[in-house]
């Protein structure tokens, strides 16, 4: 028994990891296994639903995705151009001001927009009165193409990032090589930085059309039938949690897909080009003037408008029209809800990432990185496929152990809730305490384990102090992400256990877009944060380079 106690000892963190890995991992390897119950029923289902809803499910999304793949290209790159290559007035404003929309959820746009565009909206009624036409004289807003039009401003910011670090980073150097052999303007943008820039741009293209494959908010209220809305029609209107898990693995594929693409993207980004000298003449922002200036001015004002400012004020305005009819004395409970559940996962997350990524700092052995690679793939899992991949294995239990209680556990507390959210949102803890891990010299471990430390001492005495900004800083993404969270709340939601988010969406499908702005406005706030967060490390990144070309 001795002999095994030191072995069992040094195999227990290993196994700790995997089953933490095992935990976050289940829900996707519940919807994956679905297939195995296949019998004739299945079979049947399947093909019904290839008759009827999955060609359409199938073709909107991919119409959805197309279009929205457009729309944040042609506002993502034409930004990181500008704000990058170019110098006009409020060019140092516009590289935060661009981050902005990145604070407003999706959904919070469409009702915004829905609000003060719709036939009854007040653009449209002062139109009728003030030129005396009649009917509809605008587009319909809850159509595909309203979708895409809320999507792009909504999600373009991640292209714009990612081409923006793309070509202040790597094209500054041959632009320069290229201008001394005689290449005009025009050539060097077209020829050398917008080809370097080519795998950022695929790469935040992916990240958004993961987002609108994941979304529920936009395309429920809308009216579009894309996978989203057909998971949950399956499960909850239909009863039918086969159909339902085998939609969610066909879109499960879909993310799968878009991942591999995004990955593929970042592995060619890190050979796209070496770093630009600080000391090229390239790396200073060219000069605009006159007419040239103020086009600039309003490309980059475009999408801020657009996808910030006036969803913001169309969701004032009923706040300022007439207090009376706002929610105000439930608001706070909402709140509470909200800002309870978001605290409690962000400490969860936060340790749980800790301790996966101190696990494999000690031992990066296969096992322990492939836990840690299968945690990372939650936050690409929708919401929808986490939910019901929950469910199924819960259903299983409940039905074969009534006594156990494991379904009213599950949807009659938090711990659902809980788990749902670690699924999706512990990768992004997860990539906030491995950047800390990567400013953390190994020196300090060894010294440290000269002195006597080790184990838990180590983690708290010496690893503790130094990721303090990692780890506040993934706790605060986390907290973010559970606020806006929409799909898996919906479902998964305890009795009288409300969220800004779910209730949002409740008055907004009711038709009570004025009560609406007053969550959907909390969350703006809320979701301010990690962007003022984003600016500022952007802005501390570029004072050196900046210094140095006495800028």
């Amino acid at each position: 028994m001795s002999t095994l106690s030191p072995r069992i000892l040094r195999a227990l963190p290993t196994l700790i990891l995997v089953l933490v890995a095992a935990v976050l991992a289940l829900p996707v390897l519940a919807v994956v296994g679905s297939w195995l119950q296949w019998n004739g029923v299945s079979a049947q289902i399947l093909r019904e639903m290839a008759a009827t809803v999955l060609p359409e499910y199938l073709a909107v999304t991919v119409q959805l995705s197309v279009l929205v793949g457009l729309g944040v290209v042609a506002m993502g790159v034409p930004a990181a151009v500008l704000v990058t290559v170019f110098d006009f007035p409020g060019r140092r404003s516009f590289e935060w001001l661009l981050l902005l929309p990145l604070a407003m959820p999706a959904y919070v746009t469409a009702y915004a927009y829905t609000d003060f565009l719709q036939f009854a909206g007040p653009l449209q009624t002062w139109m009728r009165a003030s030129f005396g036409l009649e009917g509809r004289l605008l587009p319909e807003v809850r159509s595909l193409g309203g979708a895409a039009w809320v999507f792009s401003f909504s999600l373009y910011p991640y292209v714009y990032l990612l081409a923006r670090t793309a070509l202040a980073e790597r094209a500054p150097q041959l632009m320069e090589a290229a201008r001394l052999l005689g290449a005009g303007l025009p050539r060097r943008l077209g020829e050398v930085a917008l080809p370097m820039a080519r795998p950022a741009v695929a790469a935040g293209t992916a990240l958004a059309l993961m987002e609108v494959l994941a979304d529920y908010g936009v395309s429920a209220y809308f009216g579009i039938q894309t996978f989203t809305v057909g998971i949950y029609k399956a499960w909850l209107s239909m009863g039918d949690r086969v159909a339902a898990a085998q939609l969610a693995t066909v879109m499960l594929g879909l993310v799968v897909l878009l991942l591999w693409l995004e990955q593929h993207a970042r592995r060619r980004l890190r050979f796209a080009g070496g770093t630009a000298r600080a000391s090229s003449s390239e790396a200073r922002p060219i000069a605009l003037r006159g007419a040239r200036s103020l086009v600039a001015w309003v490309l980059c004002l475009m999408p801020v408008l657009m996808g910030f400012v006036l969803p913001v004020a169309f969701m004032l305005r009923p706040l300022a029209a007439d207090w009376s009819v706002l929610p105000w004395d439930r608001f706070l409970g909402w709140a509470w809800n909200s800002v309870r559940l978001g605290a409690m996962t962000a400490v969860l997350a936060v340790l749980a990432a800790w301790f996966l990524a101190y696990c494999l700092r000690r031992q990066p052995s296969w096992p322990r990185r492939l836990a840690v690679q299968t945690v990372s793939l939650g936050y690409a899992v929708p919401g929808a496929v986490v939910v019901v991949g929950l469910l199924l294995p819960v259903g299983w239990l409940q039905a074969r152990w009534p006594q156990a209680g494991a379904g009213g556990l599950v949807t009659a507390t938090v711990l659902g809730l809980l788990w749902a959210y670690l699924v999706r949102f512990v990768s992004v803890a997860l990539q906030s305490m491995q950047a800390g891990y990567a400013r953390v010299p190994r020196s300090l471990d060894e010294s440290a384990r000269m002195l006597g430390a080790g184990g838990l001492e180590l983690a708290a005495r010496v690893h503790a102090p130094l990721l303090r900004r990692a780890g506040f800083a993934a706790a605060l993404l986390v907290f973010v992400d559970v606020m806006k969270e929409l799909p898996a709340t919906i479902v998964l939601r305890p009795f009288n256990t409300d969220t800004l988010a779910v209730v949002a969406n409740q008055l907004a499908r009711d038709e009570r877009l004025g009560e609406a702005a007053l969550p959907s406005l909390a969350l703006v706030v809320v979701g301010l944060l990690p962007v003022i967060l984003l600016s500022r490390t952007l802005r501390a990144e570029r004072r050196p380079a900046e210094g140095d070309l006495g800028v």
